[in-house]
């Protein structure tokens, strides 16, 4: 009772706006671990510690994110933002959630390219390689425990792994998604789904207020300070493309932000030419020691094609438009929770998803150089994560640090 008065008490004096950017930064700033991290510390601060929302109304944000495509720590933010204050609240959480890791990331970035050609850098970013694919191996082997329960799964799994690896690119990737998904939908559908009860009446939101003038008035300026950082000249039509294949990607990316590994690297290696498949491995070790979200890796990939300019449109395309797709399905949420058709399709694509993890841990494996102490850092990296479950953060770069004194 006391829990239910306070919440309801927050919700009449709602959160400012710059306020709301506060606490979200601070959480970007401290989250380490992948979105299952992140999302815990925005449970406890946002419900248990400021009352701002119910734990089954968070719940009910965090079965969306999963439902939907893009990343799922950041979706989830967007649909806590707008609960709070509507459209500009989920805009400013956003943007609070991935600036810390967007400029770290930069920083490391414009480093990276300054100076990863020097022998120590390279050992250093030789002994990343083993450990991204225990990483990535250790992704696959949680998430597979929960979507791979059956032999049909099972078979998605394989067949998807086989595809991408024997086919390769995008379409091979597309189609594997796609594919999936009516094999799931084929499988996995209740004889109920065929004809669906009438929906139940759905919760009322509560009607988002509109930012009270001072609060507008800073977000404006907020905006605009960011806008004045300087960007890199660069070719339009190349910044409309990265734009465009980022947005494409990230709503494609089922099951985590490890599918943007096999996804993202077939378009920008492959099929672009953008950065070699070394540059790739780095970067995806860079964005695993930031705070915030993993896929912030699309900043790198952007900063290497066009500079400033296009790191910042990679990651709006990365995080943009899922984070936009939640907000306008927040009202649907009931629905898609309750629809026996979208369950079934989402479980054949996340089994095949896995396939495509799988897949990945060959991709990057075959980066490593061709030593017994690449298969070391690989063995010793599982037994941190699997074993003494480490966060990956401290595994990158302890394998950095061997790699720097063991391939000179």
């Amino acid at each position: 009772m006391n829990t239910t008065s306070t919440t309801a008490a927050a919700r009449a004096a709602p959160v400012s706006l710059p306020t709301l950017f506060g606490i979200f930064f601070r959480i970007a700033c401290t989250s380490f671990g992948g979105f299952m991290a992140i999302i815990s510390v925005v449970q406890n601060v946002v419900v248990e510690r400021r009352k701002l929302l119910s734990a089954q109304e968070m719940l009910d944000g965090v079965s969306l994110a999963t439902l939907l495509p893009g990343p799922t720590a950041v979706n989830v933010v967007a649909y806590v933002g707008y609960r709070l204050r509507g459209a500009p609240g989920a805009l400013v959480s956003v943007v609070a959630a991935v600036l810390p890791p967007f400029t770290l990331i930069m920083v490391l970035s414009v480093a990276y390219f300054q100076w990863g050609s020097i022998p120590a850098v390279s050992s250093i970013f030789q002994g990343f390689v083993p450990a991204v694919a225990a990483i990535v191996l250790t992704a696959a082997w949680n998430l597979g425990r929960k979507a791979v329960t059956g032999w049909r799964e099972g078979v998605l799994a394989v067949a998807a792994a086989a595809i991408l690896l024997g086919i390769g690119g995008f379409l091979s990737t597309l189609g594997i998604i796609l594919g999936a998904g009516l094999i799931g939908w084929w499988w996995f559908r209740s004889p109920a789904a065929a004809a669906p009860a009438a929906p139940a009446p759905a919760a009322k939101e509560p009607t988002p207020k509109p930012a009270s003038k001072p609060a507008a008035h800073q977000l404006y300026l907020d905006v605009g300070t960011l806008a004045a950082i300087p960007l890199a000249p660069a070719d339009p039509v190349l910044l409309l493309k990265l734009l465009g294949i980022f947005s494409g990607m990230s709503l494609l990316l089922f099951g985590g932000g490890y599918v943007f590994i096999p996804l993202i690297g077939e378009v920008v290696v492959e099929e672009q030419g953008w950065l070699t498949q070394r540059e790739f491995i780095d970067g995806v070790a860079l964005g695993q020691i930031m705070p915030g979200p993993i896929l912030v890796s699309a900043a790198f990939i952007g900063y290497k094609v066009a500079g400033v300019a296009g790191a910042a449109l990679a990651t709006a395309g990365m995080f943009g438009p899922p984070a936009l797709l939640t907000v306008l399905c927040t009202r649907l949420l009931g629905r898609l929770k309750r629809s026996s058709a979208m369950q079934a399709v989402l479980r054949g694509v996340r089994p095949a998803v896995i396939g495509m993890i799988c897949a990945a841990v060959v991709i990057i494996g075959k980066n490593a150089a061709p030593a017994w102490t690449s298969v070391a850092i690989f063995a010793a990296a599982l037994v941190a994560l699997l074993r003494l479950r480490l966060e990956a953060v401290w595994v990158i770069p302890v394998a950095g640090a061997i790699g720097f004194f063991v391939y000179q």
